[in-house]
């Protein structure tokens, strides 16, 4: 059994005493491990390190082995993410969530937009908002995808400020403001036809609402907790914002 494809690099552990078990999110087989012969020489480690993007020969006696990588780079991505924190504990949440679909199921889209993702996530503000719409693709690809095209009650696609905890669904100004305080806040940018995210309250009521249905659908019944990386990810993209800020009204004054 054997098969080549390109893949972009989650993680790696030990194996033995010079080899390497690699982690890669594949374009066409999904999440895939398989052992690196040598992997933990001084050649291979800088190849193996995670958002690398790489061409993957995988081989195996029966498919349901580990099976051997042979790795080529295309793209060493690493060097520059690790100079920053957003981009390091980015790597570590999109992992972390990637670990949450079945070893080897595809799942193209996602495997496009995490590309998308290692190209802009040392860039705080377009990092922050590629993140919330993989957790939003991430969740439909689950199964429990939110419907935030138009309103649950009266089904317009006008003023959807509010979406339903009980069923992800999005609901208007109007139909919501009896209830506005058991409702989730929807950010304008993430509505139909909506642009880019306006200010950094609109990011945080985003990060709540993905975390509030990660949590319910995917954490808790799995007896999982958010990852840490996420925690970490979100105080660096406000800890920038907050130094734009400030250094903006430093030049104004």
């Amino acid at each position: 059994m054997e098969w080549r494809d390109e893949g972009i690099i989650l993680g790696t552990r030990k194996h033995g005493e010079t080899s390497a078990i690699l982690e890669v999110m594949t374009r066409q087989r999904g999440r895939h491990l398989g052992m690196v012969r040598g992997g933990r020489s001084r050649k291979l480690q800088p190849l193996l390190q995670p958002g690398n993007e790489v061409e993957i020969h995988w081989r195996a006696r029966l498919d349901e082995h580990l099976g051997t990588f042979q790795v080529e780079g295309r793209e060493l991505n690493a060097a520059r993410l690790f100079e920053s924190s957003i981009a390091v504990y980015g790597l570590q949440l999109l992992a972390a969530h990637l670990r949450l679909l079945p070893e080897r199921d595809p799942h193209l889209r996602l495997y496009e937009t995490l590309k998308l993702l290692i190209a802009h996530l040392d860039d705080a503000g377009t990092a922050a908002e590629l993140v919330i719409r993989f957790e939003l693709a991430l969740l439909d690809d689950l199964g429990f995808g939110l419907d935030l095209s138009r309103c649950a009650a009266s089904g317009a696609r006008e003023e959807l400020v509010y979406v339903s905890p009980k069923t992800g669904r999005a609901v208007s100004r109007q139909a919501g403001e009896p209830w506005h305080d058991r409702l989730l806040q929807l950010p304008g940018f993430l509505g139909p036809g909506a642009g880019r995210p306006s200010d950094p309250a609109a990011l945080d009521q985003a990060f709540r609402l993905t975390g509030y249905f990660l949590a319910r659908h995917v954490y808790e019944p799995r007896g999982l907790t958010e990852p840490e990386a996420r925690t970490g990810f979100l105080s660096s993209v406000r800890r920038h914002v907050s130094q734009g800020a400030a250094q903006l009204g430093g030049d104004a004054a």
